[in-house]
Formats: structure tokens, C-alpha cells, sequence
């Protein structure tokens, strides 16, 4: 049986694209959708299953469950598919069909959280049922990419060294703030680095990650009704957080010039180009990490009945300008 495992499921991302032509301000995006699993989360799942194999946490018996808004859970269906592992991916409402579809197509479980928790978002109620389960049944292993280490170490080993070889003179990296994996591995990364590289995060407004108010959040990936486990705020120079409405407004804009992405890349590429237009700097190489392309988001920030839905018949009135609020 063909196994998914670290020297086969990557193939190092070099694909960057630069956005000057689109937006005016040179950003370079990494894109981090086009292998197997169609996101950057393959990264953090392979480096978690074969830790936990390694410390002999799971054994043929065993059912993965975790809690994921979508591509984790699709990586994760991947590698239990390829391992030979039962796997139960706990989502919540705004979890995109067509993941919810890819999952269960793999042969994974899916199950669906209604109820929201005391900050208005779905993540407690998730890792509460995650917590029950593993409670009812000792079959199941649950990996917790919010306080798993092997979620950053992926990025310390894998993401940051992928762009340093690509960017010798790198300036300024934005990052999205999900579980924030990706951030603090790339973050941990740099500051061991030869040279001065400014962190940049961006999360979701609505997102209580970095201390803001919780708010309505309608686009899975980015952002956190629970402050982050694995945070470290000693590595990040700065915060910046996004409206959904300027998110939506840049993936319609990169969708126009040919670049289908998905809404965690919407948001940063939206907080990255406030930022640059705010540090006019000659010269500045800057890069941002796209963690998914947009296929799994034709139903919701690409379906025109969604975006009237939720935001009103004027979301895309205002496309040219993608804007956000800072800290």
C-alpha cells in the first residue's frame, strides 16, 4: 500500500507570485495549495501522524479525531486513507461542502457542531466533543493541532527554510493567524536566522488570537475564538486584523486577474497590501504565505447568493479598495 510520508508528500513550494501587477506594491505569494491534500496543512498533519507513530501513540486500533474547519482535516483524511487509520474529522457549520465531501469521499467520518460556544464562535464546542470522545473510548487518539508542537515544527523545518532560499534578502513575512502553527514556526525560524526578517501576523477581525473582541466570523481558516495555545507574541512584530468584507473583496480582485485563492490568502494578501501601503520602503522584499487555492470555496465567498446573504448586495462595490484595521 502506497504510505504518505514526509520525503513523498512534499515537494518543496517554489511557486511565488508577485502581485505588483494587481494590486501596485510588489508582495510575493507563496503558494502553498498545489500538492495532494490542496493545502498547507499537509505539512503540519504529516509531521504530527509520524511523531505520534513514533512515540507509539497510535497503533493499528486506533481512530484519529480531530478538530479542523476543513484542510486539516482533508490532509489529515489523506494520510489515514494511505495509513490505513480510521479517521473522524469534528467541523462546525462553516466548514466548506466541498471539503466536508473530499473528506468523506477518502472514507473519513465527518460530524458537524451546531451550537456555538460562550464566545460566539464553534471551537470550544469542538474540542469540548473531541474531549468527550476521547474520554468514552481509548481507541481514540487525538492530536491537537492547537497545542501539538509538531504543528510549528513543520514550519520551522519545512516553510521557513523554503522561503530563505528563495528570499536571501528577505524584509517583511506575512503570516496568517489560524492556530498559528504556521506563524510560529516561521516566526521561530527567522529569529534564528542570519539576518533581521519584520514577522507580521494577520488575523481575522472577530478573532480573539492577539486580544480582540469576538465578533462573527464566517470564513473558516484564520482566526480563533480561543487564544492560540501555541502563541508566543514575543515573536511577532506586528498584528494586523482584517474585515471580512476587505478579505472577500481581495480574493474577488486576485479572481479577476486569474489567481483563484482561498479566504485565509484573501485576508493576508488584504492585510499585507494595508501595510505596505502604510511603509512605502524602496526596495522592500516581502512575502506572504497563501495557505490554499480557492476551489473549496466556489460555494461560499466566490457564490454570488452567499455573499448577498451575508454581507449585503454592495460587498463588492468597494473591490479596489482592500483595506484593513491595524494594531
Amino acid at each position: 500500500m502506497p504510505v504518505i510520508s514526509a520525503p513523498h508528500a512534499f515537494n518543496e513550494s517554489r511557486l511565488y507570485v508577485d502581485l505588483r501587477s494587481i494590486f501596485g506594491r510588489s508582495l510575493y505569494l507563496k503558494c502553498e495549495g498545489f500538492n495532494f491534500a490542496g493545502s498547507i496543512k499537509l505539512k503540519a498533519a504529516v509531521e504530527m501522524v509520524e511523531s505520534a507513530e513514533r512515540h507509539g501513540v497510535l497503533t493499528r486500533d486506533s481512530i484519529l479525531v480531530e478538530s479542523s474547519s476543513g484542510n486539516l482535516g482533508v490532509a489529515l483524511s489523506m494520510i489515514a486513507a494511505s495509513k490505513g487509520y480510521r479517521f473522524l474529522c469534528v467541523t462546525d457549520s462553516r466548514c466548506n461542502l466541498s471539503a466536508r465531501l473530499l473528506m468523506e469521499a477518502l472514507g473519513s467520518q465527518v460530524h458537524i457542531i451546531a451550537d456555538v460556544d460562550p464566545n460566539g464562535g464553534f471551537l470550544g464546542a469542538r474540542i469540548d466533543f473531541v474531549r468527550a470522545l476521547c474520554a468514552s473510548d481509548d481507541r481514540y487518539v487525538w492530536l491537537s493541532q492547537y497545542t501539538n508542537p509538531g504543528n510549528w515544527r513543520a514550519h520551522y523545518r519545512r516553510t521557513g527554510p523554503e522561503i530563505a532560499r528563495q528570499f536571501p534578502r528577505l524584509d517583511v513575512l506575512f503570516i496568517g493567524a489560524g492556530t498559528t502553527g504556521t506563524l510560529m514556526g516561521c516566526a521561530r525560524y527567522f529569529r534564528d536566522w542570519h539576518r533581521p526578517v519584520r514577522i507580521v501576523a494577520v488575523d481575522s477581525a472577530g478573532s480573539v488570537t492577539f486580544g480582540g473582541k469576538p465578533g462573527r466570523r464566517m470564513i473558516p481558516g484564520l482566526g480563533m475564538s480561543i487564544r492560540p495555545p501555541l502563541l508566543d507574541e514575543s515573536y511577532v512584530d506586528e498584528v494586523i486584523q482584517v474585515k471580512e468584507a476587505d478579505t472577500i473583496r481581495a480574493c474577488h480582485r486576485l479572481a479577476r486577474r486569474g489567481f483563484l485563492f482561498g479566504g485565509s490568502t484573501g485576508t493576508v494578501v488584504s492585510g499585507a497590501m494595508d501595510w505596505l501601503g502604510r511603509h512605502r520602503t524602496p526596495g522592500l522584499t516581502a512575502v506572504a504565505i497563501a495557505p490554499d487555492l480557492g476551489e473549496r470555496y466556489l460555494d461560499t465567498i466566490y457564490q454570488s447568493t452567499w455573499l448577498q446573504d451575508l454581507y449585503g448586495d454592495r460587498i463588492l462595490d468597494s473591490e479596489e479598495g482592500v483595506t484593513a484595521d491595524s494594531r
